[in-house]
Order: structure tokens, then C-alpha cells, then sequence
């Protein structure tokens, strides 16, 4: 089926896959927007955990929030949960869209391996991309909130779960619900491998995935803040996405507002750049593993000055409270076994006490290249090269963002804003959203992925049922009609989404076992079509039932969820 640039985007507001949201970059935002209708994250205001939340500071109330996130959901990349499908179909169904180059630079999932760092590291088997040959590729769908939480009916799932976009849309709506932060403050961005907000307020605080990245955290030198460093130290930024609109480095024309495009691009370049200080030095070199083994610290005992090699030093700030780089120093030497120290200062290995001093003392400033030369002669050693140690000292303290360059955009305007306030119910926020709509291509789009087919026609939700669900197909392709009926009856009767309008696509229903009566009709129509492509199928809604009309059989669920429209054809 050939559909248009407006139907392919509402279907793909269904699905919500990460190549999806690349083609139609609003679809991220607008995610955001079905979190923020949905009473689950509304729900958490209830919980004693955020008692007196409104009373703490920003910074409190996002840390708050970070803790019940870090409690509640895990990190997810399960790339078979979704299923798989094929480079070859989906660039036939994008082509009209996007050029087919121009998707293979920019996405995962069609070439992209980005930077040298993620050819070092082999980015494919990095992501367990290395185990699906020549054409197959997975989904790689993004959850909503209420999929997200639907994981812990999985084995072996404790608590809700969702990849970096899921976490990301879900942070920004709970940023804005519960802890009560602007959505003006609020940004979204998408690297080819990642997705992650930038909060402006304070210095600024990062999202990844469940954690939050605070400016001091991003050089504390530390794996966790290494780990964060790596989307923006080594990929482009591809979308970012506001509450104003959406800014695309594919395309020419941009919704963000342009005052709030050069508000993201200067405060992140800010909270990517600090002074060199003696603090941040010791950081860099917990940083940056390969040349601690050319560094030495003195340190006294009885009286005498005795030396440890950094790289034993570091070693011991693991599992230990301490760090050698702050006021904790002392108490950290004093956890360092007495046989790590030798009395004499080892050769060719730099003081670091001294490179210290130098850095505290001489105010070095590592965007005038007089102190740079200066800085490098004190990192003059045997054992490493210095140019090569101060330009990797001068990246570690300066990240430069790759960003989309403003001055290539058409920064069209005309779109009505979301006008969303802290003080607003859920009701008026869905209301405003509805009000919205023809003028808000987002909060259009909102209403897809919030899957209410009480305000979307049904052949959206029915394209993405039918033609990307390949989980519930798989799974069922040994039964029988008798077989895959008595397999759905075993299922629990329960549907994730809330209310009498919301529907689960059928590969949510196989995945969490469990479904409306109406869902598991979809489900079945689902494996119909892919075993017959041109078999008729009809779908009636009404009386507590859903009957589905297929060739010679018909197939009766019990229905909870009843709609306007009572007949459906199927796709």
C-alpha cells in the first residue's frame, strides 16, 4: 500500500519506530505529548515519594525524579521484541521521503557507524546489530509510557522498561508533570545511536537513558560520565525537538523557534566546555586510562615522601567513596595498601602533585596557546606524547557539539504553540491539545501515538497493526485457527492502555499476554493478512463484542473497549 506523506506519518505515529521518527522528527515531540495525556506519569504525584515536591528547589525536584525513574524502569535494547523487517522494505516505503544515501549516514539501522570511535569498537556488535545478516534488521520500536510499563508482565522483568527514546520522551513528560519544570526549558535530541534531553536549568543537566548528567558530573572522569560523553563527543546531532517545534539536520526547513535554537546551541556548547583547574586535571587522567601508567603521586608517610603509580591509585578509588581529585585525598591514601608505595620517585613518570600545582597556580588557560605550550612542557615525558596527552586534555574540557547548522535552515513559522503550563489538569492539557490540532502538527500527531481511536480515524492504527507487527505473526506460525484461538484465550483479558478508546497494537498484546477482546481481533487480523494477503477482512464492533470476518471463518472476542465506529475494513 502506496500512502501519503500525511497517512505514512500518522501510521508511523503508531508504531513509533526509531526509523519512523527520523523520517517524521515531530513524532518524538509528539510522544512526549501522548506521555503527558496518559494518567500513568499523573498517577506518580500521588506517590509518597514526591511529598513535598513542589517546595524543593529545581535541581531537588529533577533528582527526585531521576531516583523513582532509576527505581521503577530498566534500559532496554532487546532488539528482537519488536521484531525484524528488511532494509530493502523499508527503503522502498521511506523512498518517496528520503534519499536512500542520505538515510544510510544518518541511521543505525541503514549503515551509519559513525565516528572512528565506533569503528574501533565495532558500533554493530557494540549494539547486537552483528547477528542479523545482509538485509534483516530489527524494529527497534520506541514504547510508550503504558508499553514501558506492560514489560514487568514479561519473564524475567521486574519493573517497566524502555530504550534511550522511550526514556528520553517519558523523562520529558515527568520533567514537566512531576517535577514541575518548564517545557520551554526542555530539550530533546536524537544522535544516530542516541537519544537524550538537555534540561537549561542550573548549568544545565543532561538525561541518559535513566541517569542524569549534571556539568560537574560530565568531568568527573568517571565510567558513567564516560559512557554519557559518547553520543555528543562522537556523533552528530541529527533532531532536536522542543515544545516550539523541531529542528532536522536532513532538512532544510525547521519549526524550532530561532530564538530557541541558539538558546539549546549556546547553553549545551556551555555545559560542554569548563576551565582547566587542578580538579578537572585529576579528572581527565581517571578519564583517560592509557597514560595514568605515566603518572605518579607523592604522597607522605612517617615524615618521608613516598611515591604510588596513578594507575594503582585510581584503582582503589573503585568501590571506595573517595576520590583522589577532591578533599577526600586523605582518606582515600589511607585505604592504599603500605607495599603500593615506593619510597623513591619512579622514573620517567610525571608528579602529578606538581602538574598540579603548575595548573592551580599559573591560572592555565587552555584557550590561549602561549599557556598550552607552557602546560606542554610540563607533560614533557619518556613515557607518553605530550601533544598527543594536552589535545586530549583540550577535548576533555571542550566538547564541541556537532549540531545542525542554523544558518542552513528556513525557520518556517506559523505554527499554533502548545501554550502548556505546570498548572494545567490532564484533562486540559489533552483539551488543549485537541484544540490544537489543525494548527500543531505535534499535537496532532499526539493523538496517534497516545493510540485514542476515539479521535483518529482507524486506518492509521490499522496500517501499523498489519503491516508492522511481525511478533504476533511469528510467533503464531505453526497454528491453527483452533490453536491460535485457544492461544488467545489463555492470554489475560487486561489491555495496557486505560479507557474504552485506547488499543494496543498486536504485538503488544503477544508480547505482554494480554488484551482487549477487541485487541486480540486485531491480532488475529494481523496473522490473516500475512498468511492471506488478499483474504477480506472485516472488523464490527458492538454489544461487548468484536467479530472478525475472515474468508469462511468468523472470530468472536468479548469487548470492553467499544468505539463510534463499529465497522472496520482491514487494510
Amino acid at each position: 500500500m502506496s500512502l501519503t506523506h500525511e497517512d505514512a506519518r500518522r501510521s508511523a505515529a503508531v508504531t513509533l519506530s526509531d526509523m519512523e521518527m527520523f523520517i517524521f522528527p515531530e513524532l518524538i515531540y509528539s510522544l512526549v505529548l501522548a506521555n503527558m495525556m496518559s494518567p500513568r506519569i499523573w498517577a506518580w504525584r500521588d506517590d509518597p515519594w514526591f511529598d513535598g515536591i513542589e517546595r524543593m528547589k529545581p535541581y531537588r525536584r529533577i533528582a527526585r525524579l531521576k531516583q523513582y525513574i532509576m527505581d521503577h524502569y530498566a534500559f532496554n535494547l532487546d532488539l528482537d521484541t519488536w521484531g525484524l523487517t528488511t532494509r530493502d522494505r523499508e527503503l522502498a516505503r521511506f523512498e518517496s521521503f528520503i534519499n536512500p544515501e542520505t538515510l544510510a549516514q544518518s541511521n543505525a539501522l541503514f549503515g551509519y557507524e559513525g565516528d572512528k570511535y565506533y569503528f574501533d569498537i565495532d558500533i554493530r556488535t557494540h549494539f547486537g546489530l552483528d547477528k542479523y545478516d545482509g538485509d534483516v534488521i530489527p524494529y527497534w520500536k520506541t514504547e510508550t509510557v503504558e508499553a514501558m510499563d506492560a514489560f514487568r508482565l514479561k519473564p524475567n522483568y521486574a519493573n517497566g522498561a524502555g530504550e534511550c527514546v522511550s526514556l528520553a520522551t517519558l523523562y520529558a513528560a515527568a520533567l514537566f508533570i512531576v517535577a514541575r519544570i518548564p517545557l520551554q526549558d526542555i530539550f530533546l535530541m536524537a544522535t544516530p545511536l542516541h537519544s537524550q534531553n538537555f534540561v537549561d536549568v542550573v548549568d544545565g543537566i543532561l538525561t541518559n537513558n535513566r541517569r542524569l548528567v549534571t556539568k560537574k558530573m560530565w568531568f568527573n572522569g568517571t565510567a558513567l560520565s564516560a559512557q554519557a560523553r559518547r553520543a555528543l563527543e562522537n556523533e552528530r546531532i541529527t533532531i532536536v525537538a522542543h515544545e516550539t517545534g523541531v529542528l532536522h539536520t536532513m532538512y532544510e526547513e525547521a519549526t524550532l523557534a530561532p530564538a530557541q535554537a541558539e538558546r539549546f546551541a549556546e547553553r549545551l556548547s556551555r555545559f560542554l566546555c569548563t576551565a582547566l583547574s587542578d580538579e578537572v586535571l585529576g579528572n581527565f587522567l581517571r578519564h583517560t586510562h592509557e597514560i595514568q601508567k605515566c603518572f605518579q603521586i607523592r604522597w607522605p608517610q612517617h615524615g618521608q615522601d613516598h611515591y604510588v603509580p596513578m594507575d594503582r591509585v585510581f584503582a582503589y578509588e573503585h568501590g571506595s567513596p573517595y576520590r583522589v581529585t577532591d578533599n577526600t585525598r586523605a582518606k582515600l591514601m589511607d585505604e592504599i595498601e603500605g607495599e603500593e608505595f615506593c619510597d623513591r620517585r619512579l622514573p620517567s613518570r610525571i608528579v602529578f602533585n606538581d602538574l598540579e600545582a603548575f595548573v592551580k597556580q599559573e591560572s592555565i588557560d587552555i584557550a590561549r596557546d602561549d599557556d598550552v605550550r607552557r602546560l606542554k612542557e610540563q607533560f614533557a615525558s619518556d613515557c607518553l606524547n605530550a601533544e598527543i596527552a594536552i589535545e586530549s586534555l583540550v577535548r576533555f574540557c571542550r566538547t564541541q557539539p556537532k549540531l545542525p547548522d542554523l544558518g542552513g535552515k528556513t525557520f518556517v513559522k506559523g505554527q499554533e504553540p502548545l501554550a502548556l503550563d505546570a498548572d494545567m489538569t490532564r484533562e486540559e492539557i489533552r483539551d488543549r491539545l485537541e484544540s490544537i490540532r489543525e494548527r500543531n502538527v505535534m499535537a496532532d500527531m499526539a493523538f496517534h501515538a497516545w493510540r485514542d481511536l476515539s479521535r483518529t480515524e482507524p486506518e492509521p492504527f490499522l496500517v501499523a497493526a498489519v503491516q508492522r507487527c511481525p511478533v504476533s505473526v511469528e510467533a503464531t506460525r505453526d497454528l491453527s485457527d483452533a490453536e491460535l484461538q485457544a492461544a488467545l484465550d489463555g492470554m489475560g483479558d487486561a489491555s495496557i492502555y486505560d479507557g474504552p478508546v485506547r488499543l494496543a497494537q498486536p504485538d503488544e498484546v503477544w508480547n505482554f499476554q494480554t488484551g482487549d477482546g477487541l485487541e486480540k481481533a486485531v491480532l488475529v487480523a494481523n496473522v490473516l493478512r500475512a498468511r492471506d494477503p488478499g483474504v477480506a477482512l472485516t472488523l464490527v464492533i458492538g454489544d461487548g463484542e468484536a467479530h472478525l470476518q475472515g474468508g469462511a471463518r468468523e472470530w468472536q472476542f468479548g469487548a470492553a473497549k467499544q468505539l463510534a465506529l463499529t465497522e472496520w475494513v482491514i487494510p
